[in-house]
């Protein structure tokens, strides 16, 4: 049999499973209790009586809950080269599982007799007792390796073969991205969706040039938002929380100025930026912009990026940061000359 990488070793029995089960009928692959076909993935929403929904992706539960809603949502952008795992292991099979899925893969020797025999071997496949550790049943799960379904940089890097855990057994410490809370955590950050950022401008309809603009971001919607991440057959759980901390403001020209000078309007007492109220027409705004020229026919491209900051905490206690998330928007803004009146 040609030789074989490790990772196209995985693949082969996925793709196999589906060309012999779909001789008799439609084609699939043996799915574990997961959720996924091997190294695929697969979604379900579950609505719980309160009202609750929880997605499975991948053997993992997502709780959105307290996620970010509305239309303008969006996926937080590290503000690092850091990125949520492309792919990790969990609990994939049980022992009968693992051995209804692997056998007729085995028993259609499209893989060659060296291999199976070397499978057969690997999970004492002939011991009709103790193979695939059925003699373990309920005491633990084989796991496997799941992919992030948009396919990201890195997303076939998961390569090892179905390994053995106990209930209660932390995962090999050797082996990347084995569901633990603080992966967990990392999946979470990328499920995480905030609201969209287009500020509240004063004047609205179009501003003036060297006429102080207000922005403010409507305090009621920028709140913290939390996902949270459990794989329930092994207890373990974390969750990921997003706070806003800050707004940038880039006017879309150089001919302008912002306010404060840095372009950062820091969060404070849970508002970022002021609302105009009447009266403070000469007032500079905490947060804001002017422009120094007319946007002609046209418009200026204001862009508005919230910065939020991550942390979280784990079933087991432990907890800490993660990178900070962006999320932005762009909108137009007419700025008109000051009309003098002649007379």
């Amino acid at each position: 049999m040609p030789a074989m990488s490790r990772g196209n070793y995985l693949l082969v029995p996925a793709v196999l499973a589906a060309l012999i089960l779909g001789a008799g009928g439609p084609a699939h692959a043996e799915k574990g209790f997961g959720g996924g076909t091997d190294g695929q993935t697969e979604q379900r929403a579950d609505t719980s009586d309160d009202g609750t929904v929880s997605v499975t992706v991948g053997g993992v539960v997502f709780d959105r809950s307290k996620n970010g809603g509305g239309d303008s949502v969006g996926a937080l952008t590290s503000s690092t080269s850091w990125s949520p795992p492309p792919c990790w292991y969990a609990p994939k099979y049980t022992p009968e599982q693992l051995q209804k899925y692997l056998e007729p893969i085995w028993e259609a020797g499209s893989t060659g007799y060296e291999w199976d025999a070397d499978q057969r071997e690997k999970y004492n496949a002939d011991d009709e007792k103790k193979g695939f550790n059925k003699d373990k049943s309920g005491k633990g799960y084989w796991w496997g390796s799941y992919v992030d379904k948009s396919y990201p940089p890195g997303w076939d890097s998961c390569d090892e073969d179905y390994f053995w855990v106990d209930l209660d057994d932390p995962p090999p410490a050797d082996i990347e991205n084995a569901v633990t809370p603080e992966v967990l955590a990392e999946l979470a950050y990328a499920e995480i969706r905030v609201p969209g950022t287009e500020v509240t401008l004063a004047p609205a309809e179009a501003t003036k040039v060297n006429l102080p603009t207000w922005a403010w971001l409507d305090g009621a919607e920028f709140k913290p938002v939390s996902v949270t991440a459990s794989v329930p057959e092994i207890g373990v759980e974390a969750t990921a929380t997003a706070e806003p901390v800050s707004l940038r403001i880039e006017p879309g020209t150089p001919d302008a100025e912002v306010y404060p000078a840095s372009g950062v309007c820091e969060i404070k007492d849970g508002r970022i930026g002021e609302p105009y109220a009447k009266g403070k027409a000469n007032d500079t705004p905490p947060c804001g912009v002017k422009y120094l020229r007319s946007s002609g026919d046209g418009t200026f491209p204001l862009r508005a990026t919230v910065t939020w900051e991550i942390h979280w905490t784990g079933s087991d206690g432990a907890g800490g940061d993660l990178p900070d998330g962006t999320f932005g928007a762009t909108q137009d803004v007419v700025v008109q000359e000051i009309q003098a009146v002649n007379r």
